[in-house]
């Protein structure tokens, strides 16, 4: 079976031929632990270079999230992982 076809908002195509499309979505699904949002860092405790990353934790489909929780808990040998669907929030910018 195919993948549906996203709804398309807007499209911008440049002079170059690149293509930008904005798709609908039905949500951003979000990693929490123990009911609260996280962010995720990794760092190497040997050397400080480069420095630390970041993580994503949040996703426009929800298969990377689930797949994020479910390697998390098996990790952290937990079950306090958990993916929320966010459909609306507080608008802070503009």
């Amino acid at each position: 079976m195919s993948r549906p076809k996203p709804q398309v908002l807007a499209e911008l195509t440049n002079k170059h031929y690149k293509s930008e499309q904005i798709l609908a979505s039905a949500g951003i699904w979000a990693v929490y632990f123990d009911s609260n949002p996280i962010n995720i860092k990794t760092a190497n405790i040997l050397v400080q270079y480069p420095g630390p990353k970041y993580k994503k934790v949040s996703f426009s489909n929800p298969g990377h999230a689930i797949n994020l929780a479910k390697k998390l808990n098996i990790q952290f040998k937990t079950d306090k992982f958990s993916v929320i669907l966010l459909k609306e929030g507080q608008q802070v910018y503009p």
